[in-house]
């Protein structure tokens, strides 16, 4: 589990990282946080930020848009993330992918490397998916359904599954594989 930061924050990162390399990605995302006291997003921050301001750190309109519908959604309570401990990863998931610019693969790395939770199995990664057509010498990478099927005798260390199919990939340089 990682506790550096808030839930909002990882999240707020998770949309900022979105589509970007990593160095512009945390340049943008060190801009952003800027902006708020202590260097810390909040939803009331986002809320009160203006587009100018949110576009001057490098953020697109959409981000803006994906930002502050996370935002709203969190200062209203609608998605309750001083209780995610708590929920199910099926409910979270749900929760999470109803806000603009998060998708099932985001909610899964939410619950994987903030929540440190065991039995995630992100069937529409593409690493994972080359990862097990490479393991299990198929001729064509599996689909997120042929990910799920195979991945369910893995329960309950699906994550702990993952993390070793991601590092398969590996040069050995610490950089993924190109085949």
């Amino acid at each position: 589990m990682n506790d550096e930061g808030t839930h909002f924050q990882a999240l707020t990162r998770s949309i900022v990282f979105q589509q970007l390399s990593g160095k512009a990605a945390r340049t943008i995302y060190l801009r952003v946080a800027e902006l708020f006291p202590g260097g810390i997003p909040t939803p009331e921050g986002v809320l009160a930020a203006s587009d100018e301001q949110l576009r001057s750190a490098g953020l697109s309109r959409q981000k803006i848009a994906y930002l502050r519908d996370l935002a709203t959604r969190v200062a209203s309570g609608e998605l309750p993330l001083d209780d995610v401990e708590e929920m199910d990863d099926d409910v979270l998931i749900a929760h999470l992918v109803q806000v603009k610019g998060i998708g099932r693969w985001t909610a899964q790395m939410f619950l994987m490397f903030r929540l440190g939770r065991p039995n995630v199995l992100p069937e529409l990664d593409l690493g994972i998916q080359n990862a097990i057509r490479k393991a299990y010498r198929k001729r064509k990478r599996p689909t997120p359904k042929d990910v799920k099927r195979i991945g369910a005798k893995w329960s309950p260390h699906r994550s702990v599954a993952s993390w070793y199919l991601w590092r398969s990939l590996e040069n050995g340089d610490g950089q993924l594989g190109t085949d």
